[in-house]
């Protein structure tokens, strides 16, 4: 299987075989278990303190007999906080009182990361990469190009060093309107959660796979564009939401270095 090479400017250059990853078969199932796994490894831990709620004097006296319990005193036997000359206080310690602890809290033991085979995530990495050659797949997800899929530039797409020049690249190989499009779709989050993390939706566009260089903070700024290194490429990176397809943009160095699939 072979791909042509374009440009900066969006002339085509030469041919060049492709990796063996890219003739694979798209395998949904194993793509939707790789995405799980990848994005379960982002979750931060939480958990209450273990001593919350239980920091107080409150006493239960568990039989009736013992000194100091509520028998006939016409109150509830449930844990009170020791007042002055023997007095008993408000209830404490327990979930349905007042500052007391949570019945079920949560706990940072609890595994949170969904494991996968190496073997069975490797060759669901080789499955999504074969989905980046795959037109329908992309059309698919909505993007918007007129290029040949899969997209090949030459070597000098990892020395750029200004956003512009990563624009004017995208609009000579015609995809630069797929960007724009993640850009007039992106829109405010609803709800308190603006507060707290990200405040904006921002639709997946182009991915730029390179080996190494400055076009990876070049590109950053674009609408929906991320740019990883090959030797950091996920499966998340290649099918966001679990959906294969996604345009992708590989230099030569990065093919190469997909060889060794």
């Amino acid at each position: 299987m072979k791909a042509e090479i374009y440009s900066l400017e969006g002339k085509t250059e030469r041919s060049l075989e492709l990796p063996a990853c890219f003739s694979d078969t798209v395998r949904l199932d194993l793509i939707k278990r790789a995405v799980l796994s990848d994005e379960s490894r982002l979750y931060q831990p939480k958990g209450s303190f273990r001593l919350a709620g239980l920091q107080t004097s409150a006493n239960y006296k568990g039989r009736k007999e013992d000194f100091g319990s509520l028998k006939n005193q016409g109150g509830a036997k449930l844990p009170r906080e020791v007042g002055s000359k023997g007095h008993h206080g408000k209830v404490k310690r327990i979930p349905s009182s007042v500052k007391g602890r949570r019945a079920h809290p949560p706990k940072p033991q609890k595994i949170l990361i969904e494991e996968m085979n190496p073997k069975e995530y490797n060759k669901a990495l080789r499955s999504a990469i074969a989905a980046t050659a795959d037109a329908k797949l992309a059309k698919s997800r909505g993007h918007i190009f007129t290029s040949k899929l899969p997209m090949i530039l030459d070597n000098s797409l990892e020395s750029i060093k200004k956003t512009k020049q990563v624009l004017d690249a995208f609009e000579k190989l015609g995809i630069a309107s797929d960007v724009i499009k993640a850009k007039d779709n992106t829109k405010a989050l609803s709800g308190t959660r603006h507060t707290r993390s990200k405040s904006r939706y921002v639709p997946k566009s182009v991915l730029l796979v390179v080996k190494d260089g400055t076009v990876l903070k070049a590109a950053r700024n674009l609408a929906g564009v991320d740019a990883v290194k090959v030797s950091e490429l996920k499966v998340r990176h290649l099918a966001p939401g679990t959906h294969p397809g996604r345009l992708t943009l590989f230099s030569a160095n990065a093919i190469e270095e997909l060889k060794k699939l």
